[in-house]
């Protein structure tokens, strides 16, 4: 059975980019079934751009939730059998369904699906791929065959540790999305990883495609760049929250987890120490000791010492 794509695009003030968004998933060989555009409170012409196109294109609205709540409510309106994501400043390209989808239809029983993707600053210069970038791609590339892959069992915890793709290259079920809780609410930093991770956990065949799919864009006006010290203050506050509930889970994605918050705690001393808040630095990756012991914490702080 051939699979329907809901794509959803959770939108907040996005009036430059949404259009760019929305016409790479009209561009794409495998039609969607829909795509959702969630306004999450705007104020400019976000809404009333998504409103111009019709079908397949669908607006909802809601108040100022954050990307999260939007990316839930677009997937319980939804009316395909899977989902799809995609931020309103990056886009795909125009085989990003087809190459998960022939996939899925060859291989029903595959749990979820992931991708390389671009890196790519507002000018359009590449700077570089996903899969490249992360332990865990590079891996999967070395292995590739036909420009795929599944996930081998060893490769779980350095995946959830340092996880190649991002929403926009996943492909997920949306029952299973729905049986999950969808992402997280009340974190606006890696809200994708908490997800993810839980995803993870309970999935036995996740495929790789090893081609980009589309395009990750870099900007200082993002939510990790803006405010580098709050953005990863946030990002152990989201960790800590994840690490609480995985202690259930296969001991791969609990080490992944630990070694990405172990990371963590690491880039926030380092974001403080460029802050010139150096004991705040050090009081950030103390924790690391007893919460992930190991040669990687000692490393961290002996490196955060060396200023």
């Amino acid at each position: 059975m051939s699979p329907r794509f809901s794509v959803v695009i959770p939108a907040y003030q996005a009036e430059a980019t949404l259009a760019r968004a929305i016409d790479s998933v009209l561009d794409q060989t495998w039609p969607a079934e829909e795509v959702l555009v969630v306004d999450d409170g705007s104020s400019d012409r976000t809404g009333e751009i998504a409103r111009a196109y019709g079908p397949p294109v669908r607006l909802l609205r809601q108040d100022n939730a954050g990307v999260s709540a939007a990316r839930n409510l677009g997937a319980r309106e939804a009316r395909g059998d899977w989902l799809a994501f995609l931020d309103a400043d990056d886009w795909y390209y125009p085989e990003r369904l087809a190459q998960h989808a022939r996939w899925i239809a060859k291989d029903p029983g595959l749990d979820f699906l992931t991708g390389d993707y671009e890196y790519r600053d507002p000018s359009g210069r590449l700077l570089g791929t996903s899969l490249a970038e992360h332990a865990a791609g590079r891996s999967v590339l070395a292995r590739c065959k036909g420009g795929r892959a599944l996930l081998a069992p060893e490769e779980i915890e350095s995946f959830v540790h340092d996880h190649f793709g991002d929403t926009h290259t996943l492909s997920v079920p949306r029952r299973t999305f729905l049986a999950l809780g969808g992402y997280p609410l009340g974190f606006k930093v890696c809200e994708d990883v908490h997800f993810l991770v839980r995803l993870v956990a309970r999935s036995r065949r996740i495929g790789v495609v090893c081609s980009p799919l589309g395009v990750y864009l870099i900007h200082g006006a993002s939510a990790t760049r803006s405010d580098r010290v709050a953005a990863q203050e946030e990002n152990v506050r989201t960790l800590m929250h994840l690490r609480a509930q995985v202690r259930g889970l296969p001991a791969p994605v609990r080490r992944g987890v630990a070694r990405r918050l172990c990371d963590a705690r690491a880039n926030l001393g380092y974001a403080r120490l460029r802050a010139g808040r150096r004991w705040a630095a050090l009081g950030g990756v103390l924790p690391g000791l007893w919460q992930a012991p190991g040669w990687l914490a000692v490393r961290n702080l002996l490196s955060l010492l060396r200023g």
